[in-house]
């Protein structure tokens, strides 16, 4: 069974272990040094994870560790080869050098593995060192026996490399299948809940279009009354005659919010025609000013010359920058400040868009509240309803283009909104 958090099953640690206390068992059998070697082999192999990952905590990056590994496991192979044979070229242990070649097989790439499995076969040959003395003689069928061995070194660590870098490239591949599967999931929820907005905010604009519709009949037979009783009312009435203007006003109120559920709920009918986008905005300026919502603001227009026009309906599109600048300007308060207005040619979404930009100096938006400003019904202001940037996206958005809260150069709010250039919509010949 393996074990939480183990890259091998325990079983194939027992295995590892029988293994080992095989090699113990076999001749020669009362040498203690090859009995301690061999169990610092197996206490090694069996704590190499732990080992390597406390050096990579104390700031030994990667391949530093691993080529401790296989230097620890070099070692223990060149003692257990002295301590089992009086040459220790004749060792019949000598396969024990297989396994620091293996360990550089699975660490490291094909040259690392090639480098180190010569260190191997180096390390093997250094016992040749008394034969150089005269100490003995290395016969012709040595020689053979010994360039075989070192051959079957590097031709196992080639294959057990091929089969590691197979393996690396299949585990990539699929954690680039599961980031690919990861982001695909992501975008099908987003999808989804997007879907499910889109569902609600239809099913809410039916309603507000069935409300609205059979709240402004009887709206409008109260204001006609209201008006009916204030011109028949005498100046001794004052309390009635006040009332009255009350009604009328009140009335006003709820048809102006009637028409803007109606603005939120009816289907966009566009009437695009290639336009400049500068003097749209210029005309909504305009109309806030009349209306007197600008005179306590410092406002600073900076238009791009020569800037490609837009596909716009040019009332709709009119609309959305009187509700953004009349946004902005409520923002500030009756304390003023600076609106700043700006008019670029800027990639968006990897597409070169005609771009504007609606700055204020106010309190600007929370982080929380940025997610949901472009929801319906969500506003900053007590008195809000929270329809005006819904309505701003709902145009935007069937213009083809898209409109976001960013960072401006202050503290304040600043809308940037983004429209495809006329000539990239309009086919060619």
């Amino acid at each position: 069974m393996a074990g939480e958090g183990r890259a091998t099953p325990r079983w194939l640690d027992l295995i590892w272990l029988l293994f080992l206390a095989c090699l113990a068992a076999l001749p020669p059998q009362k040498e203690w040094h090859k009995q301690i070697i061999l169990g610092l082999i197996g206490l090694f192999q069996l704590t190499e994870g732990p080992f390597l990952r406390f050096l990579a905590g104390r700031g030994l990056r990667s391949p530093g560790g691993e080529a401790i590994s296989v230097i620890i496991k070099l070692a223990l192979a060149t003692q257990l080869m002295m301590h089992t044979s009086d040459l220790g070229i004749n060792s019949s242990y000598y396969p024990i050098f297989y396994l620091p070649v293996m360990t550089a097989a699975m660490y490291f790439g094909p040259l690392g593995t090639l480098l180190w499995t010569l260190a191997a076969a180096g390390a093997y040959c250094s016992y040749l060192i008394p034969a150089l003395r005269g100490e003995f003689t290395l016969t012709a069928t040595g020689k053979g026996d010994l360039s075989l061995r070192i051959i079957f070194f590097f031709l196992l660590a080639m294959i057990v490399n091929r089969f590691v870098m197979v393996y690396r490239k299949q585990t990539f591949g699929y954690q680039m299948l599961a980031e690919t599967l990861s982001v695909a999931n992501q975008n099908l929820e987003k999808a989804q809940a997007e879907a499910r907005r889109a569902e609600r905010l239809a099913a809410l604009g039916q309603l507000s279009a069935g409300l609205a519709h059979e709240i402004r009949n009887p709206l409008a037979v109260i204001k006609g009354s209201a008006e009916l009783l204030s011109q028949k009312l005498t100046d001794s009435d004052a309390i009635a005659k006040e009332l009255s203007g009350y009604i009328y006003t009140e009335v006003n109120r709820v048809s102006a919010l009637v028409s803007r559920f109606l603005d939120f709920a009816r289907p966009s009918r566009l009437e695009l025609r290639p336009l400049p986008l500068a003097p749209v905005i210029e005309r909504a300026l305009k109309y806030l000013a009349d209306q007197g919502h600008t005179s306590r603001l410092s406002v600073h227009c900076d238009f791009t010359a020569g800037l490609p026009q837009v596909m716009l309906d040019e009332e709709l599109c009119e609309q959305v920058f009187i509700n953004l600048l009349l946004n902005a300007c409520q923002a500030m308060g009756e304390q003023g400040g600076e609106l700043n207005i700006r008019t670029l040619e800027a990639e968006s979404d990897g597409e070169p868009k005609v771009v504007a930009e609606v700055e204020d100096s106010g309190p600007g938006i929370s982080l929380e509240m940025r997610e949901q400003i472009f929801n319906p019904f969500v506003t900053t202001r007590k008195s809000g309803v929270g329809l005006g940037l819904a309505i701003v996206a709902k145009i935007v958005d069937a213009h083809g283009g898209d409109v976001r809260l960013v960072n401006g150069k202050g503290p304040g709010a600043c809308f940037r909104v983004s429209f495809p250039r006329a000539e990239d919509l309009q086919p060619t010949t």
